[in-house]
């Protein structure tokens, strides 16, 4: 029976939870970064892939029998919720500080807890709407839980403040092709982004002129 184009977006976003859930555990977050997003010299680091490596890893199918040493969600969870007391405790005096926000979101990225991370990263955008970095890593958290659309809008929210800004270009390219099958959305958002950030180092610019000719030859070979 053929697959409808309601339940291939369920399929998607059903694989891509479990993706997020398994695969990540061992490699890091799929959805790269030119730079750090709201993490701040203050915010614990986060695991992180390579963009090069970030279009053929989203892809992946996810482990049926993930690594007995890795640490499962409820342990990164648990690891989480440690690390964010003693900002939580500063939180109570200071509730809507959006450094403790962000740095809280960081945490709960960093250990894919992405619900919890897309609920600290939106108290930090309700408290500073201009905050450009959190709106990428919410969008990067709605991603992971299989919200493409929510997650475009964030990241079209925060090229409405900052046009240029790389990591929002390069997020929106890796969403539009990876759960939109759009190539050419994906092309536009990376050439975009090499047009308006001309100084960006050689590394970064190779980076992404290498997802364009893997964009379009995907596009080429349909």
């Amino acid at each position: 029976m053929p697959t409808t184009e309601a339940g291939q977006t369920q399929n998607w976003k059903t694989a891509q939870v479990y993706t997020m859930a398994a695969v990540c555990l061992g490699i890091g977050l799929v959805l790269g970064y030119l730079f750090r997003g709201s993490e701040t010299a203050k915010s614990p680091s986060a695991p992180t892939a390579t963009a090069a490596s970030t279009a053929s890893t989203a892809a992946a199918p996810a482990s049926s029998a993930p690594d007995a040493h890795m640490p499962t969600l409820d342990d990164m969870k648990h690891m989480a919720d440690t690390k964010a007391e003693p900002l939580l405790a500063k939180l109570k005096s200071d509730p809507k500080n959006p450094d403790l926000l962000n740095q809280l979101g960081t945490i709960y990225k960093s250990t894919h807890q992405f619900q919890q991370a897309a609920e600290y990263y939106q108290k930090a955008i309700d408290a500073d709407p201009k905050n450009v970095p959190a709106r990428t890593d919410l969008a990067s958290c709605l991603f992971y839980q299989g919200d493409a659309d929510g997650a475009i809008q964030q990241l079209q929210q925060a090229l409405a403040l900052n046009p240029k800004d790389a990591n929002s270009l390069f997020n929106l390219g890796i969403i539009r092709l990876q759960a939109k099958n759009d190539a050419n959305g994906a092309v536009e958002a990376w050439r975009k982004l090499l047009k308006l950030n001309p100084t960006l180092p050689q590394d970064k610019k190779d980076t992404v002129e290498k997802l364009i000719a893997e964009a379009q030859q995907q596009k080429m070979s349909k």
